[in-house]
């Protein structure tokens, strides 16, 4: 029903809002719409593959892999006789020689005193200008020193006569003062041979002192005892001994062993210096040289694992506990060491042997491969014995793409 209204000159239609609710359907409020919201399973979907993403990134940028190998150790019982010969360029054992001197001293308390008289002595060298015949001399020959004293040799020899050449025959020889005092300690003295004198060969056949003379001494001293004098000087020895053995070592080139019994003492002089006693305290003076005698490692080891590894297959090795084998030089009292050119010895101990492998070469064999295939690359290090693969992540399953994400412990001995 419309009711039209005039107002002003303006229509207006009005419509009666009254429904008739027979006519109409009828509507439910469930049937009404309403804003729909977002599903809470979406927003764990997109969370669920954020954090994987995360873990994925992480895996990538951090991963790292550590792996400690534990290299093969065999233990071998040695009883080796050896040779090696000086400065070798072969492949076989060879050895180098290194010589120093040194001297130790001690101050020992007298136990009494004694009237003494004791002769100077020293060395000298003999020489033959005269003719190319050799001159034999007596023992006691009297030599007439250039400090106007007689000093005699201590045994009987002979001077070789002059070479083809020109060159003088010479020889060495002990000698001793002809009489006890401190009035014959020199320095350095030229000789003419007394029982010469007013013939030609008094001028031709003559000496010098190799060194000082020394150990002259008369008149009342302070006595050191038999047994305490030797007593301090094998101390002196064992001192000496050891002071230059560290000295060679201190010194020693890389790549070279030096054995305990591989560095021979010879011992020089020893005086016991009354003279200069004092308060009752003598000192006594031990001169030595030692030579050490300078094994090649690298050289030693190969012909130690050819001869006693089975089935040896040339890799290398070396022996953790090498100086602690025995060595023993064989006819060491007939080795001229200033001379020597080649030595044999034997070895003997429990050796050691550690194998090596190419760290190198094994990392580059592994980078970026599963670790499924880790075994089956380790397998062909025989050097290794075991090892021991830690992955981070946790959940990584393939060892890194670049060498500096890996770290390489071999538990060396």
């Amino acid at each position: 029903m419309q009711d039209v209204i005039q107002k002003k000159g303006i229509k207006i239609e009005r419509v009666d809002a009254r429904v008739n609710n027979d006519a109409s359907p009828k509507r439910n409020l469930s049937d009404v719409q309403r804003p729909k919201k977002p599903r809470r399973h979406r927003l764990w979907l997109v969370a669920l593959f954020a954090t994987a993403f995360f873990i994925f990134a992480l895996s990538v940028l951090f991963a790292k892999a550590t792996i400690i190998i534990n290299p093969r150790i065999e233990e071998i019982a040695l009883n080796e006789n050896l040779s090696a010969v000086k400065n070798s360029s072969t492949e076989s054992p060879s050895f180098d020689l290194v010589i120093i001197s040194g001297e130790e001293s001690a101050k020992v308390e007298a136990q009494e005193e004694e009237d003494v008289a004791i002769r100077a002595e020293g060395t000298a060298i003999l020489y033959n200008t005269f003719s190319a015949v050799t001159q034999r001399l007596s023992i006691d020959t009297r030599l007439e020193g250039s400090n106007g004293k007689i000093y005699k040799t201590t045994k009987e020899l002979t001077i070789p006569g002059m070479k083809k050449d020109g060159t003088a025959g010479s020889v060495e020889a002990g000698i001793y003062a002809a009489e006890a005092g401190e009035a014959y300690n020199s320095g350095p003295l030229d000789f003419k041979i007394f029982g010469f004198k007013g013939t030609p060969k008094y001028e031709k056949l003559y000496g010098r002192s190799k060194g000082e003379i020394t150990g002259g001494l008369s008149g009342k001293v302070p006595l050191v005892g038999e047994e305490l004098k030797t007593k301090t000087l094998t101390e002196l020895k064992n001192s000496l001994q050891a002071k230059l053995h560290k000295k060679v070592e201190d010194q020693m080139p890389e790549g070279f062993v030096l054995f305990k019994d591989a560095a021979i003492l010879s011992v020089g002089a020893e005086n016991v210096n009354y003279k200069d006693a004092k308060d009752g305290l003598v000192p006594i003076t031990l001169k030595g040289t030692l030579y050490g005698l300078l094994l090649n490692e690298k050289k030693l080891t190969k012909t130690l694992a050819e001869d006693a590894m089975e089935n040896y297959d040339g890799s290398e090795v070396y022996i953790s506990n090498m100086k602690d084998l025995k060595f023993s030089l064989h006819n060491k009292e007939y080795v001229n060491f200033s001379e020597v050119k080649n030595i044999d010895f034997n070895l003997s101990g429990a050796a050691k042997f550690v194998s090596r492998f190419d760290e190198e070469k094994f990392i580059g064999d592994i980078l970026g491969n599963s670790k499924d295939n880790f075994n089956a690359i380790l397998s062909k290090y025989p050097g290794v014995h075991s090892a021991d693969l830690s992955l981070r992540p946790i959940w990584k399953m393939s060892l890194p793409e670049k060498r500096e994400d890996v770290e390489l412990i071999v538990n060396y001995p």
